[in-house]
């Protein structure tokens, strides 16, 4: 038995509502002929999905998991989509995103320099979204931050750069040259989207806020509800007249990696990456930083 990804979508407006009316009008169709396809996927399935009373609808036991399956499949019938359409195009646009603090100017140049046929757009990405943009086709390659679940990409070690401790001015370690992260043991902690970015040894377990972001970073703590932790890189590209940011001695460094789709065909992505590699240390520059290259073995 196939399964009807047209009533699988309709099966998850429902879900994510919970209300039959307001799904047909997301899906711009007529309730009874949502509730027909609603019962024609439970009958394809031999389950009830959803139970329907007095009471409102709620989703069986197999809705739920039906639910949590749906999104991964149907994100992948889109970047089906989306890679079949840049096919078309023969190659001729290539979206490149990248995460805050990575300058990606010199291997755009690099690359747009032997593929002048080539259009190269760039989207800032954050951590939370940095493989679902690749796995979904949105983007064909990225510049990524580590840690990334590596389901289903393709991820290259580009180089690694320290991370500073990000305080307020005021904080009593403000102005240090150095600090390591005993000296911040019981301090609250931003926690961003990505919680692999912070220390090894968390400061404090509780810690409440969570960020999105370097912006939403810099303003929380700026307000002195938390510190955090960023990479170097962003002592270049973001100033804020009420941080501070602080070398910390024994903190792991920041990883930077290149990542593709692993179903992904598009020869221009790796001419891309090739670029990437090349203008690894330019990219350094350009920001800054010290930079330290990683081993040239790939993971996937």
């Amino acid at each position: 038995m196939d399964l009807d990804l047209r009533k699988l979508r309709y099966f998850v407006a429902v879900a994510q509502t919970l209300h039959f009316g307001r799904a047909a009008e997301e899906l711009h169709i007529a309730q009874p002929v949502l509730s027909r396809q609603i019962r024609a996927l439970e009958q394809d399935l031999g389950t009830p999905l959803l139970t329907r009373d007095s009471h409102g609808v709620a989703l069986t036991d197999a809705g739920r998991q039906l639910l949590t399956d749906a999104g991964p499949l149907l994100a992948s019938t889109q970047a089906i989509r989306r890679r079949v359409t840049a096919a078309a195009r023969s190659g001729r646009r290539l979206m490149v995103g990248f995460r805050a603090g990575i300058t990606i100017t010199p291997a755009v140049r690099q690359f747009a320099a032997g593929h002048p046929g080539v259009t190269v757009d760039m989207q800032r990405i954050e951590a939370d979204d940095q493989a679902a943009m690749l796995l979904d086709g949105r983007i064909d390659i990225a510049y990524v931050r580590l840690p990334i679940d590596e389901a289903g990409l393709r991820v290259t070690p580009l180089y690694v750069e320290p991370r500073v401790a990000v305080l307020p001015a005021g904080h009593r370690l403000a102005g240090k040259e150095q600090i390591t992260e005993a000296d911040l043991a019981g301090e609250p902690l931003l926690w961003p989207a990505d919680a692999g970015t912070q220390p090894t040894r968390l400061p404090h377990p509780d810690a409440g806020y969570r960020v999105r972001g370097v912006d939403e970073t810099l303003e929380h703590v700026a307000a002195g509800r938390g510190i955090s932790f960023l990479a170097r890189s962003a002592t270049v590209f973001y100033s804020h007249p009420e941080i501070s940011y602080v070398p910390v001695a024994d903190l792991a460094p920041d990883q930077v990696c290149l990542a593709v789709a692993a179903s992904g065909t598009s020869s221009v992505a790796g001419d891309f990456l090739a670029a990437a590699r090349a203008t690894a240390g330019i990219t350094a520059e350009c920001g800054n930083y010290e930079m330290w290259h990683v081993g040239d073995n790939s993971s996937s």
